[in-house]
């Protein structure tokens, strides 16, 4: 890769890595989950639908509504509540553990959807491997503790809705400009949520430290990584741009612990490495990288 396409895998593996920990001193300062959920949208909206207008990234996207909303539905709206919602109740590093199962999610949604990817041989070991890791974090770390079993489901729940996304993108967005369907699903996502965000808005003016984190999470983690990874692929291609999938938990698990002082167990740690093993395996790893 090119020097500037280092940059921007650096850029988007620490910017897609620290968004866990910014939810949840936002969720600690008693700010709802909807409220910051929509928050870092509307703040996203501002900055990145100008950008999309300039570029005339908005062509095309006439007589695509229904896949807008699912992929907005999948992508944005309620995986940023799911997350905030867990994170009630978790970790922020055991949340981005779980999010790093995405690509297992995917692996095992095209058993169903796209029968031609089925994953078999390795890729099948792979599934079989990283859900093992997923078992180890809920069955020995969270066992026993409804209100952490609870937040995990909510993060897993987000996960498929992340592993859905993609597979709506390439099957009726994938001939556009990807900022355009970005931006529009931002816009759909902020109008969606500001019912929620509206009935249930903090009960007291936020703290400094809360509402650095919200402006961190529009700005940085949203408006600001979207475009980074936007340049990324464009750069380096996606194979090479996927690879910050098993990059940033480690981002988001090494801030947690620093940070926050969060207590990662060893059982945690080989969660974490059974889930990557397993999604390398799963999404066949070797033959990427290969092409790659």
């Amino acid at each position: 890769m090119s020097p500037r396409a280092w940059v921007l895998f650096v850029l988007s593996s620490l910017i897609w890595g620290i968004p866990y920990l910014f939810i949840k001193i936002a969720i600690e300062a008693d700010i709802p989950p909807a409220f910051v959920a929509w928050s870092r949208i509307a703040l996203a909206a501002v900055l990145v639908v100008p950008l999309a207008w300039y570029r005339g990234a908005f062509r095309g996207l006439r007589g695509r509504g229904r896949a807008i909303v699912g992929y907005t539905a999948c992508e944005v709206a309620v995986p940023f509540v799911l997350i905030a919602v867990g994170e009630r109740y978790i970790t922020s590093s055991l949340a981005a553990i779980l999010i790093a199962t995405m690509p297992l999610m995917v692996a095992l949604l095209s058993f169903w959807l796209t029968p031609a990817e089925r994953p078999t041989g390795r890729r099948l070991a792979g599934l079989v491997v990283g859900f093992g890791g997923v078992v180890a974090l809920l069955g020995v770390d969270v066992a026993g503790r409804p209100g952490e079993l609870l937040g995990a489901a909510m993060v897993l729940l987000a996960t498929v809705g992340y592993a859905i996304a993609p597979i709506i993108v390439s099957r009726y967005l994938a001939d556009l400009d990807p900022l355009g369907p970005i931006a529009a699903s931002l816009i759909v996502a902020a109008i969606a949520l500001l019912p929620a965000a509206l009935a249930t808005p903090p009960a007291r003016m936020p703290g400094p430290a809360a509402l650095v984190s919200i402006a961190v999470l529009g700005v940085i983690c949203t408006a600001v990584g979207l475009v980074v990874f936007f340049r990324l692929i464009i750069e380096a291609g996606p194979s090479r741009a996927s690879v910050i999938t098993y990059v940033n938990p480690v981002v988001a698990v090494v801030v947690g612990v620093l940070v926050l002082a969060e207590r990662l167990g060893g059982m945690s740690i080989a969660g974490l490495l059974l889930i990557l093993g397993g999604s390398w395996l799963s999404t066949g790893g070797r033959q990427r990288a290969a092409e790659a």
